[in-house]
């Protein structure tokens, strides 16, 4: 029973262990990082990394033209047309796809109060 309760504290602190360690090499977005992502490697990344760093730009592009994303089919809409962007042009930055894309629509967006 011991040596089972041991076995089990030692697989949980390996468990958690690996988990900060990952956690410590995952490197923190900051725009520097975000901004030379092009659509190709945006594409390469894992689902969770992408929607990450398109989250970040998009916020980024929306406070730098004076807009709002909303939740519901604009958002939808400029998803589309960065969608679109990046299929055309795979070797673009998603920064500039996304900010094209943010400019476009942007009478059709809520202000930023």
């Amino acid at each position: 029973m011991k040596t089972m309760n041991a076995l089990s504290a030692a697989s949980l602190a390996s468990v958690l262990l690996a988990g900060a360690v990952a956690q410590a090499q995952a490197p923190a977005l900051t725009f520097d990082n975000a901004a030379y992502v092009t659509c190709r490697e945006a594409q390469a990344m894992a689902p969770e990394a992408r929607t990450a760093v398109a989250t970040f730009l998009i916020e980024h592009a929306a406070r730098r033209r004076g807009v709002t994303i909303p939740s519901d089919e604009r958002g939808t809409q400029l998803g589309l047309l960065v969608r679109g962007g990046c299929t055309l042009y795979p070797d673009s930055y998603l920064l500039t796809v996304v900010d094209r894309a943010v400019m476009s629509e942007q009478s059709k967006l809520p202000k930023r109060q």
